[in-house]
């Protein structure tokens, strides 16, 4: 499925809380969500991410030790890209437990062109600017691993809470390109699904209740993360 995104957001700042659900803890989520939260209009949509680090996995390696503040940049589009698709260029960057996201519209050739080191990614602006500053900073960065997931993502009408749930997320570490398919291997045990709730105040206790009836706890989840050290495992066998 391939979602036209109008508007994007370009400017995010948040927390965000992940949980590892069962496919019965998932049933049960999406059931207890009715008549507080809403599925918003693009439904269940198929994501890509690409994501960029250094030859030597600068980026990933620091991310993984858990520091109070790391850094992503990657390439997202929402169902299989083509050459003139929009594709939205992020900035991810996570410090003491808050989320701040920068993203760009783009499309894939001047995105290429912008790693080669081809100006600017947009018409001015604070956001160009830092990207260009990430960019020049790790000096080469080159797509390292796509990680694809199936999101249905819930609003909370007329309030801040977004919840997220992500079906069976995969990875590459072949085929780097966002326009061949959807395919890859799988990163949790299959009926797994990645849960993440993004606040930007206080969670509301009808959420915490649902939660806790459901067993279901906070925990700690880079898809990133978890395929590159799936990657690092299969190259020391």
């Amino acid at each position: 499925m391939t979602a036209t995104v109008e508007n994007p957001v370009v400017v995010m700042k948040r927390y965000e809380m992940k949980y590892i659900l069962s496919a019965s803890q998932t049933a049960f989520l999406r059931e207890r969500l009715k008549g507080h939260m809403e599925v918003d209009q693009f439904g269940l949509t198929s994501i890509a991410s690409l994501y960029y680090d250094t030859p030597d996995y600068r980026l990933i390696r620091k991310s993984i030790e858990k520091p109070a503040f790391k850094e992503k940049i990657r390439l997202r589009s929402y169902g299989l890209a083509t050459e003139s698709s929009p594709v939205f260029l992020e900035l991810k960057r996570k410090a003491y437990g808050v989320v701040y996201k920068r993203r760009v519209q783009s499309q894939i050739p001047l995105v290429k062109r912008f790693f080669e080191g081809g100006g600017d990614i947009c018409a001015g602006g604070q956001i160009n600017k830092e990207l260009v500053y990430f960019r020049d900073y790790y000096e080469t960065l080159v797509p390292s691993c796509l990680i694809i997931y199936d999101r249905t993502a819930y609003f909370e009408p007329d309030g801040d809470l977004r919840l997220t749930i992500d079906d069976a997320p995969r990875y590459r570490s072949t085929d780097l390109t966002l326009t061949k398919s959807m395919e890859g291997h799988l990163l949790l045990p299959e009926g797994s699904s990645i849960l993440e709730i993004k606040v930007q105040q206080a969670m509301p206790l009808w959420l915490t209740d649902i939660l806790s009836e459901g067993k279901m706890y906070k925990g700690s989840f880079s898809k990133y993360g978890a395929a590159y050290q799936r990657q690092l495992a299969a190259c020391r066998r």
